[in-house]
């Protein structure tokens, strides 16, 4: 049975699990580490731990550091389920509608009036970096907070993809034209019956260590757990594919950012954006690497991008390993189609990343 966990929150560019289950079951044993320094919604370090292995994960988007700590450092459900409790208790709608009127058009679109209320209420009392129980609850609303509500009742939101939050003026429009009306949810039902549903397969004992950084950062946060670090299983950021800040805007907002889409306000490395630099930015991931990995490592790294070629992603791949001031050998590589693609379903006809390069590198 898939653990429940794997899809607690949707996420756009996501490898799936059986990509990391197949890697780590290969290079690593019980209680070998393993690193995804572009974590997302923590594949890689929650699969590690259900196979017995000890795992570390970093990202800079406070979305998947949320979700990726959530999976990985999961708190028993009675504690959530009594928390729930004392969120409800604590809940007076009429405290929250001053601030319901003056969120943007958008807000209004999206939620009913008494479900905002109660979002807005959750947003300001979770705690979510310094608890783990309010941490849960919050990637557990994440997962929730917009989505296909024609097909669900787990959505909070009017009719959304549950990958991304699209932009505001293009969502009122598509509501307006189609007389779609949000539907009324009880956040604190639901987050009782998200709880049940999740914790139907029992997390792993272990926990993982989950750093919300930019990457670059991993050598001076790893200097003192390094030793055994002999496994990296990744996907950096693909050219040109998504920007987390303008695709994941609504979640950002529930975790404490504006009600809008912003750019480069948590990262301001767009080298991921642009042709010209792309390469310079998988340079610094095999800088970091060098640095942080032990002797004969292992290096897992599935790639794409807009107008790539596979040859041109492996020879870039390998150019830059250079900069890992290590011997480097490429073992193996593997072209797949992209079937099924997440974009079509909000952008019909895109011409986005038709395939993936898997590269599996040695690090001596």
């Amino acid at each position: 049975m898939r653990h429940r966990f794997h899809a607690l929150c949707p996420y756009f560019a996501m490898f799936p699990e059986s990509f990391a289950e197949q890697w780590i079951a290969r290079l690593t044993k019980p209680g070998d580490v393993v690193l995804d320094p572009f974590c997302g919604r923590g594949t890689t370090p929650f699969q590690a731990l259900l196979m017995g292995r000890k795992a570390i994960g970093g990202d800079i988007n406070p979305v998947a550091y949320c979700v990726t700590r959530a999976k990985t450092n999961a708190p028993a459900p009675a504690v959530l389920r009594r928390r729930i409790t004392c969120l409800e208790n604590a809940f007076d709608s009429n405290q929250w509608e001053s601030k319901r009127r003056k969120l943007p058009p958008f807000f209004r679109y999206a939620y009913s009036p008494s479900t905002l209320r109660q979002v807005l209420f959750v947003r300001d009392r979770l705690r979510w970096r310094e608890s783990d129980v309010d941490c849960m609850l919050a990637a557990l609303v994440l997962g929730s907070l917009h989505g296909e509500c024609d097909k669900s009742s787990a959505y909070l939101s009017n009719q959304m993809p549950r990958t991304i939050s699209t932009k505001p003026d293009y969502s009122v429009r598509f509501w307006e034209k189609h007389g779609l009306r949000s539907p009324k949810r009880d956040i604190f039902a639901l987050l009782r019956d998200r709880v049940c549903f999740r914790y139907e397969t029992p997390p792993p004992d272990s926990r993982a260590t989950v750093l919300e950084l930019d990457f670059r950062d991993l050598p001076r946060r790893l200097a003192h757990s390094t030793n055994g670090l002999r496994c990296v299983v990744t996907s950096p950021p693909y050219l040109d594919t998504t920007n987390f800040e303008e695709d994941q805007w609504l979640r950002l907002w529930f975790l404490g950012g504006p009600p809008k889409p912003t750019y480069r306000r948590i990262s301001r490395d767009d080298r991921y954006e642009n042709p010209a630099f792309y390469w310079q930015f998988i340079a610094d991931m095999w800088r970091v690497l060098g640095c942080t990995l032990a002797l004969n490592a292992d290096v897992v790294i599935r790639l794409g991008g807009k107008n790539l070629s596979s040859r041109s992603i492996v020879d870039g791949l390998m150019d830059t390993s250079t900069f890992a001031r290590r011997k480097v050998k490429l073992i193996s590589s593997y072209v797949s189609r992209i079937r099924g693609r997440q974009t079509e379903a909000f952008r019909p006809g895109s011409q986005g990343c038709r395939f993936e390069v898997d590269c599996h590198f040695r690090v001596h």
